[in-house]
């Protein structure tokens, strides 16, 4: 198996054509936003409302009284675990949003806040910068208590720092539930989506169908740490980037197309082997493997 101490990331720069020229809308369209989405939202719109009295409106309507209660209000932090993001307010309370399939976030840079566009359930607004949300799941703000409760159910989060990943191993070790579900369930590990998914268990060489219980505790570390090398090096690059540059086999200086970003994910052969990578349904998604490198 795979030595666990894996970087095969650490050669990836951070993409400076994600950053939004004055005026020009950035947004964040993943198909099914995972956990480096999420924390990157948080660092990005950190750096742009935090500190400052804001604006907070609901164009839709549907979040209409609770955007009154923190209307020209402080953010003082935003969190984010998993997939769920936590505005701070000098209120005390707590904002909570989850995009869930649908959501979107959109950022203008510009003094002069422009028509919503769609049904913008949250728009946000400081000097210079318009933030609006679309579509979530979830935006509401709450007492602190809900956010405790949020956070008391999931586990742990990978991009964060000084996370312990014993509760991902114990639950893991317990199961008869397959590892390719399990990863999936954001009480055993915060943030995995498909995609990840897939890629995690094909670089640590693990079947999907493989009862949770029936990995040893060398290959519970070895996930964890692909799985952490792999969201924080998305969270860098704003991306989802598993393989390396030798492997792609695309030049240096040029970007990797996103068909060829991944092992297995959504790949018609192994880039390792060139076996047919093998499709499951698992948690009610589409798994990915390789039946040679991934073997059952």
């Amino acid at each position: 198996m795979s030595s666990p101490d894996f970087a095969p990331w650490s050669h990836l720069s951070s993409r400076s054509d994600l950053k939004c020229a004055p005026g020009v809308t950035k947004r964040y369209l993943p198909v099914v936003p995972e956990g480096h989405t999420i924390a990157k939202i948080a660092r990005d719109h950190s750096k742009l409302i935090v500190g400052m009295p804001v604006a907070v409106s609901s164009p839709q309507g549907r979040f209409a009284a609770d955007a009154e209660r923190v209307d020209g209000a402080t953010i003082e932090r935003i969190e984010a675990h998993g997939k769920h993001l936590f505005h701070c307010w000098s209120t005390g309370e707590i904002g909570h949003v989850h995009l869930g399939l649908f959501g979107k976030y959109r950022v203008h840079k510009t003094d002069d806040p422009p028509e919503p566009q769609g049904a913008v359930r949250m728009r946000i607004v400081a000097p210079d910068v318009t933030v609006d949300l679309n579509g979530p799941t979830a935006c509401t703000v709450d007492d602190p208590s809900v956010r405790k409760r949020i956070l008391a159910r999931l586990g742990p989060d990978p991009i964060k720092p000084r996370q312990n990943p014993q509760r991902m191993y114990d639950k893991i070790a317990k199961s008869s539930r397959s590892i390719g579900d399990l990863l999936m369930d954001q009480s055993v590990v915060a943030g995995v989506g498909n995609v990840y998914r897939a890629e995690a268990l094909f670089v640590c060489e693990i079947h999907p169908l493989r009862p949770g219980k029936e990995c040893d505790a060398a290959e519970l570390e070895a996930l964890w740490a692909t799985i952490t090398g792999m969201l924080r090096q998305g969270v860098k690059d704003g991306r989802i980037l598993t393989v390396s540059r030798e492997e792609s086999g695309v030049p240096r200086g040029k970007r990797i197309p996103r068909s060829e970003a991944t092992y297995a994910y959504k790949r018609n052969s192994c880039l390792r082997c060139g076996s047919e990578i093998q499709r499951l349904d698992i948690a009610n998604r589409t798994s990915y493997h390789c039946p040679i490198c991934q073997p059952r």
